[in-house]
């Protein structure tokens, strides 16, 4: 009698199946930007429009039964061989695939609450035998059709077909059938307007499942996976689409779809709109004078490191461009960062007295052993090496022996840990990568970046982006509100100034870049700026900041094709960087990092990066964490072999065919390698592959 009773007082507020379809009058959401102008309206009403199940293809609802429920003509409301194949494919295979039928599908999205508790379950599946009672299969299955969500405002196969691709379901390819029919396990995730890439992806499933139970032959199913899908969008009632669709996913994270769709919430977020549109417009125009070098694409990013803002978000020239899959958000989406991502690797080195600003690095020919790998030979941008260079001339000039010698000091598996902490989520299993690392070898995205940037910018202090200032409900309760607390220290203030006086330095960066150039903004000595541009010319960065603002600039193609030689560290992205930064500086006082009490500045010996040993020698000045200040490194004169074909030194491993013993002036530098100081270096010419 006590179960009955609590079975009874469990059911008491079960919605009757007889109301399949009729929910409350939903109410749109808004996203604003932070002075309240509105970006986007997520309409309220619904857009379905009920069609007969014999007016809807064959393709459609046999890609539906593929892969939410196979098994739905033969089971009475659960199958318990699908939630085990669910099961199995989600946690063996990493393949999304529910074990829900698609009554129980229905019950959830048409009667119930999103909630996960275990009451909600009991009372799902007592309506979905109570439904299974009610209706035939056809009719459950035209129901679900009818009113499950597709993403947004679509509910039903119908409104998904028109607002997808412009055409009615009747008129829907099998590859449209299957793209259509891998939407409702997670509209947001699959939308090709926000994620094309992971909509792909999932038609490719659901084909890949209507083949494998033998709803398709082998000919339709080829056919479907190499037919060109051509997404329909409105321009019309939207303002920076990239950045509303990303605001849309995130609070979809938090909300569930149905009160992102159809709550009536209103958003306000930290983007500028005035700054939003500047930034399409640099974007957008400089590509334009890029299309010579094969360059199709830009995107950019602004963020203000004290807060997390994101002040505005380009994530391609034209979202609404098919030719470039313009849907397609670079900011989010993962990219090589190039030499961009040196900077942290320094820090990292720095912060752990490994290395000093002023401490040496030798840059010529060298090949590194690392065990259980093949020996990595890098080389600098033109294969041309430069000697004698401080740590400071190696960042600034972006020099690639330099940085692959700091990140063996570190440590590939130091650094992922160290660059982890400063934001790069990407970065996972050290198994997985090699000292090709520090010169872009690993994936990351855009918002990452700009956080790791964000704490070089906040002197150590990580702030994660906060794009959201302000939700509101439809009854005037605010669900939240951003709240201004100071970041997390993962770097120390001594290091981040280190740091930002390095890449604010264009006397430094000269003997590669030359001096005044797009990398320095006129009456701002103060803003620090990297480049970056991957081996294989798929990506090129310019990324840089103030205690303002970060800002990070990109240029490629979305296909990932190969962009022109021609296109380096001043010559793609940098132009975008140097109108946005100025734009952004342009009237404001000049506003440098203080310097730091743990900061010691002194001269330093040029040629070997110590103190200044009692004989002199030629100095200049650098600063210095007070901890690490650096002692006299001795030289001396002692017989070593030379390589006679290039002037340097050279070991018997080697195996050079033309080699003798010399007497020159060594000593060793920070990386452990024998340095000669008078040896005569014969240049070889260079070939041209950008690297910095």
């Amino acid at each position: 009698m006590l179960g009955l009773g609590a079975m009874v007082w469990l059911l008491r507020d079960v919605p009757s199946p007889l109301t399949l379809g009729r929910g409350d009058m939903p109410q749109s959401s808004q996203i604003f930007d932070k002075k309240g102008r509105l970006l986007y309206e997520i309409f309220a009403d619904k857009k379905r429009i009920e069609v007969d199940l014999k007016e809807i293809p064959v393709n459609v609802t046999r890609a539906t039964l593929a892969i939410e429920d196979v098994n739905f003509y033969k089971h009475f409301g659960f199958d318990i061989k699908g939630i085990l194949r669910g099961f199995y494919r989600t946690l063996f295979q990493k393949r999304l695939q529910g074990g829900s039928t698609l009554t129980q599908q229905l019950v959830k999205n048409s009667l119930l609450t999103p909630e996960r508790t275990w009451s909600r379950k009991i009372k799902e599946a007592f309506l979905t035998i109570i439904t299974e009672i009610m209706y035939t299969k056809n009719q459950i299955l035209e129901m679900y059709l009818n009113q499950t969500p597709y993403g947004g405002t679509l509910w039903g196969v119908e409104a998904a077909a028109r607002g997808i691709f412009n055409k009615s379901v009747k008129e829907l390819s099998l590859a449209e059938s299957a793209l259509l029919a891998g939407l409702p396990a997670s509209p947001s995730k699959y939308s090709p307007f926000s994620h094309p890439e992971l909509a792909k992806e999932r038609q490719l499933q659901v084909l890949d499942r209507m083949f494998e139970v033998k709803f398709i032959n082998k000919e339709e199913y080829e056919a479907a996976k190499n037919e060109k899908l051509n997404y329909y969008v409105s321009k019309q009632g939207i303002e920076a689409p990239h950045f509303v669709f990303y605001i849309k996913d995130i609070l979809t994270e938090k909300y569930g779809a149905d009160k992102v769709t159809a709550g009536g919430l209103k958003v306000y977020t930290t983007l500028d709109l005035d700054l939003q549109k500047m930034a399409e417009a640099t974007v957008s125009a400089e590509v334009a004078t890029l299309k010579r070098y094969k360059v199709s694409n830009g995107a950019s990013l602004i963020t203000e490191p004290e807060t997390g803002a994101v002040l505005a978000m380009v994530g391609s020239i034209d979202y609404f461009s098919d030719d470039i899959d313009g849907k397609y958000n670079v900011t989010t989406a993962l990219r090589q960062p190039g030499s961009s991502i040196k900077p942290l690797n320094y820090a990292v080195a720095i912060e752990t007295g490994k290395i000093t600003a002023g401490s040496i690095l030798y840059d010529g020919p060298n090949c590194f052993n690392v065990e259980g790998q093949k020996p990595y030979c890098p080389s600098n941008y033109g294969d041309k090496f430069y000697g004698v260079q401080s740590v400071r001339n190696s960042l600034a000039n972006s020099l690639n022996i330099a940085a692959v010698k700091v990140l063996k000091l570190n440590g590939v598996e130091t650094f992922i840990a160290s660059a982890s902490a400063f934001g790069i989520k990407t970065f996972k299993d050290p198994a997985n990568y090699g000292l090709s690392l520090t010169l872009g070898g690993g994936e990351v995205h855009m918002t990452d970046m700009a956080v790791a940037f964000g704490v070089l910018a906040n002197m150590g202090l990580k702030q994660e982006l906060n794009p959201i200032i302000k939700v509101v409900d439809k009854n005037g309760k605010v669900l939240e509100e951003a709240k201004y607390a100071p970041g997390e220290r993962v770097l120390s203030r001594e290091t981040s100034f280190i740091i930002q006086q390095i890449l604010s330095d264009d006397g430094a960066r000269s003997m590669v870049f030359g001096s005044g150039g797009l990398l320095n903004i006129k009456k701002h000595p103060e803003v620090a700026v990297k480049t970056g541009t991957t081996n294989d010319l798929r990506d090129n960065w310019t990324i840089g900041y103030t205690p303002d603002y970060v800002v990070l600039t990109w240029v490629g193609n979305n296909d990932n094709s190969r962009m022109s030689g021609l296109v380096s560290g001043i010559t793609g992205a940098a132009p975008i960087w140097h109108d946005i930064m100025t734009e952004l500086l342009k009237d404001k006082e000049v506003k440098k990092p203080s310097r730091p009490a743990g900061i010691i500045g002194k001269n330093v010996c040029n040629l070997t990066g110590g103190a200044i040993p009692p004989e002199g020698c030629e100095s200049h000045f650098e600063y210095f964490k007070k901890e690490y200040l650096p002692g006299v490194i001795g030289v001396s004169r002692q017989q070593v072999l030379v390589d006679k074909d290039t002037g340097r030194i050279t070991t018997p491993e080697a195996k050079k065919p033309n080699t003798e013993m010399q007497e020159h002036s060594v000593f060793v530098d920070i990386s452990g390698e024998t340095v000669c100081l008078d040896c005569l270096i014969i240049e070889i010419t260079p070939t041209p592959i950008p690297t910095n």
